[in-house]
């Protein structure tokens, strides 16, 4: 039988005992290890079969043994230490607390899904686990962060793999009650909730869940509501699953539904409001348009001066809501980008749907993508996102520069280059992902020392995936009779290389295969063996993805090489944890630059493993010698062609493994210890994790968006905000006449020597714009062959006097030729208002016109 209604029923803790629920409902116990000791220690066979999750372990605890502890003085004491020691980290001031200057009250933090630990199993790869070390680095950094998601009854899919090794997808219903959540209720006791209207009088609510994450809360919203009809009700169901209406319903209830759920908590707890809304990736960015409809609604007692609810018009509400804004993109190619029928988007969010009294043309127009060269008839949730903010970022140095390019048609005008989309590189969160012991190593310690303890965690590793190799196999269908050769699987003292990621194609899974004869000498090598570790989820759409597992688990089942290679399925933050610190060396070999940044190299840096990867992402970045290895990547004819592509790119991969890093590892001294393998390991730990830390990360932001937009959102109060839509408008409408009409640069530039100073005059027509309302330029630069210029720079020329007869504005300055060689100069005029936060913001530039005239711009060579 089955049962219809399922619940949990919780233990009731004696008095003194009551902290453990304190301590388990606050998820700092996932990366704080003497907490977790501290639950192991209640009840160590209760902890292992919870899979570390104090919460489940807490239930499963009988009444007996809490009545032992209760009365264990030594347990008591240990107990209130860790209830203290969790009290002053919540409630003392932290680096935040310290920095100078008016920093934000508040900042929302936006995200699809969260990987936090994983008994909260709410994310699918790099996007959540990256947004679950954000959130811990803010917690210990005191940045008063609240963190906004959906709670997925189904989370995401568990992976097995059947007797043929193809990828099967599980979907284990989640109780809220089992996991380390509160629901956020009104004073009478009621659960909050946030509705969205839809369609056809049709409603959509939601429960609101609390995590604590350290000092970060994490809002989680709910649909599984008794009040929602059958289709409403599994709008949070899965994460990232359904067709296009239950994503865009998703989609909704995260953006419009979680800036309702922070105004509830807001008035629940007496928290500020966010100053700041920090949207990470697109799938969030429907919270600016809820944040325009607060805006344009009228203040209660029709008065026109409260901020909170000013009545603004579309145009200067949208003013407002972009000063706070940061908007984090993820994704290197357009097909990662979620864009929906501008119909259905326009029946969900119009008078019948979530935001009556909000113009659908204006909401369209936001997620037009056709300025990118895309479809007319589709909404771009990256386009809107980068629209809806001032500030914006990739995920890495080169990711920044790939959006730049992806992107530009945005800012039309402006090289990619000068454009408003910086940014800031992805970082891990130490305490989360460094072994223990790597942690506490010193810096006094030995070659010795440092390879005893590669050796015990690659040997803790090895006993770890023989164990979830068999479990797998059981699952495959084996029986335990024929699983004898598991005990055999992998070596301790073998050079063993990771690779653990999702499974898109561009991840390139089976690179690796690419010459399966290649492969199996450096797995067999009889004096330098290699033995690898690999795991990955293809997305249950994906049968390409699922093909690449199954091309892998099959040569992984060959009797010949399967002590040297494993698959291991339903890769998770649990066996991540094991995997980073086990393996000697990281594998990464993307498509180059389709990585947005590559987290789990850095990962695997924390804990001394070294990284073999293409240039791609964060290791383009940071990449030395001393770290790891740099696959090369095949440029020019060969890379247009995908096959041959593949076959350079796989053989520079095996000339690697073979020629650098196995020996590299092997050349032992007398001491049996390879002095040249270890100073790398030093230097990794050494230079390369200060790097990667999320702290470093989130310090960034602070420093670089969040204080910046929270300034630009205090001077834009209702009458700025007003003022700033009009004048872009008056801007917009003036452009098209604004010219630049005669430019000279200097008397005679053939004979221009190093240091020369000329001077620049140009005369601009303005049409009906002020002069303090642009700025002229002179741009210079080095040029190449085409006479583009090449790292340009810029010099403001300043107005010499009044207009002319034919109305053209006067401006001047100074060249300095600072360079050798052909240089080159231009002028150009650009929108300048204060509160504009970047020069490129409204897209807008005039340049000479492009003839050999006297308004062309000018080369000296």
């Amino acid at each position: 039988m089955k049962a219809i209604r399922r619940f949990t029923v919780r233990p009731v803790l004696p008095d003194t005992l009551r902290p453990l629920a304190d301590l388990a409902r606050n998820l700092r116990w996932s990366w704080h290890d003497p907490t977790r000791e501290l639950f192991g220690a209640v009840d160590p066979e209760a902890f292992r079969a919870a899979d570390g999750d104090p919460v489940r372990a807490l239930g499963a605890i009988d009444s007996g043994r809490l009545a032992a502890l209760a009365a264990d003085p030594d347990f008591l004491a240990r107990l209130r230490a860790a209830a203290d020691d969790l009290d002053r980290y919540l409630t003392e001031p932290r680096w935040y607390q310290g920095r100078p200057g008016d920093l934000p009250a508040s900042i929302a933090y936006f995200s699809p899904e969260f990987g936090v630990t994983g008994a909260l199993p709410q994310y699918s790869g790099g996007l959540g686990i990256l947004a679950g070390d954000h959130l811990k680095a803010a917690s210990d950094l005191g940045v008063p962060l609240i963190a906004v998601g959906l709670l997925y009854r189904h989370g995401y899919f568990r992976q097995s793999l059947s007797r043929d090794g193809w990828q099967q997808e599980h979907y284990p219903v989640l109780d809220p009650g089992e996991l380390p959540l509160s629901l956020l209720r009104e004073p009478d006791g009621a659960p909050a909730r946030v509705t969205l209207a839809l369609p056809g009088g049709r409603s959509l609510h939601a429960h609101i869940w609390l995590a604590r994450v350290g000092r970060v809360p994490l809002l989680m919203l709910d649909s599984d509501v008794e009040e929602n009809a059958p289709g409403e009700r599994e709008v949070t169901d899965r994460l990232y699953g359904g067709g296009s209406e239950h994503r865009l319903l998703q989609e909704m209830l995260l953006g419009i539904g979680g800036v309702r759920a922070l105004r509830t908590y807001g008035r629940l707890t007496g928290t500020p409001a966010p100053e700041v809304f920090h949207t990470n990736e697109g799938h969030a960015g429907f919270l600016g348009l809820e944040r325009i409809r607060e805006l344009a609604e009228p203040a209660a007692d029709g008065r026109d001066h409260d901020r909170d609810r000013p009545g603004l018009d579309f145009d200067a509400a949208l003013e407002a809501v972009r000063a706070g804004t940061v908007f984090t993109t993820h994704t290197p190619v357009p097909a990662g980008i979620d864009r929906f029928d501008r119909a259905l988007v326009a029946r969900h969010l119009g008078e019948d749907g979530a935001l009556p009294g909000v113009d659908t043309g204006r909401i369209l127009a936001l997620g037009d993508e056709t300025p990118l060269g895309g479809d007319p008839g589709v909404f771009n949730m990256a386009a809107m996102g980068l629209r809806l903010a001032q500030r914006a970022n990739g995920v890495s140095t080169l990711h920044g520069s790939v959006s730049r390019a992806m992107f530009a048609g945005l800012w039309p005008g402006f090289d990619a280059a000068e454009l408003p989309l910086t940014s800031v590189t992805n970082g891990v969160h130490a305490p989360t992902w460094t072994a223990p012991e790597v942690a506490a190593l010193g810096p006094d310690a030995d070659d010795r020392e440092l390879w005893e303890l590669r050796r015990t965690l690659r040997e803790r590793l090895v006993l770890d995936v023989r164990q979830r190799l068999r479990a797998s196999w059981r699952q495959r269908g084996a029986a335990a009779a024929e699983l004898g050769w598991t005990d055999s699987v992998l070596d301790p003292d073998v050079l063993t290389i990771g690779f653990a990621r999702r499974v898109p194609s561009y991840k390139r899974l089976t690179l690796m295969l690419r010459d399966k004869d290649r492969l199996r000498a450096l797995l067999l090598h009889p004096e330098r063996p290699v033995q690898l570790v690999v795991a990955g989820k293809a997305h249950p759409a994906d049968d390409g993805g699922k093909k690449l597992v199954q091309e892998l688990v099959r040569f992984a089942d060959d009797p010949r090489v399967r002590h040297r290679i494993v698959f291991l399925p339903d890769y998770g933050m649990g066996m991540a944890r094991g995997l980073y610190p086990g393996c000697d060396v990281w594998l990464n070999n993307p498509l180059r630059p389709l990585e947005a940044c590559g987290t789990s190299g850095m990962k695997a840096a924390l804990n001394g493993c070294l990284n073999l990867s293409v240039l791609d992402g964060w290791w383009d970045e940071w990449f030395e010698p001393d770290f790891g290895w740099a696959i090369p990547t095949a440029d020019g004819a060969a890379a247009l062609d995908e096959e041959r592509r593949d076959d350079l790119e796989a053989a520079a991969l095996y000339e690697l493994i073979e020629r650098r890093v196995a020996p590299r590892f092997y050349d032992r001294g007398p001491d049996g210890v390879p002095a040249g393998w270890t100073a790398m390991v030093r230097r990794t730990l050494a230079d390369l994790g200060p790097k990667v830390l999320a702290d470093r990360m989130v310090t960034e932001y602070v420093e670089r968006l969040y204080a910046p937009a929270a300034a630009a959102h205090r001077a834009l109060g209702p009458d700025e905000a007003r003022e700033l839509a009009a004048w872009k408008a008056r801007v917009r409408a003036a452009w098209p006449k604004v010219s630049v009409d005669h430019v000279e640069v200097g008397d005679d530039l053939r004979d221009a020597e190093l240091g020369a100073t000329p001077a620049v005059r140009v005369r601009v027509a303005l049409g009906e714009l002020r002069p303090e309302d642009v700025e002229v330029q002179a741009v210079t630069g080095r040029v190449d062959a085409d006479d583009r210029l090449l790292d340009p720079r810029t010099v403001v020329l300043k107005p010499t006097g009044g207009p002319d007869l034919d109305a053209r504005h006067p401006y001047a300055g100074t060249l300095s030729l600072t360079r050798t060689g052909p240089f080159g100069c231009t002028v150009r005029v650009l929108p300048a208002h204060p509160l504009l936060a970047h020069p490129a913001e409204l897209g807008l530039a005039v340049l000479p016109a492009e003839t050999t005239g006297e308004g062309a711009g000018v080369l000296l060579r």
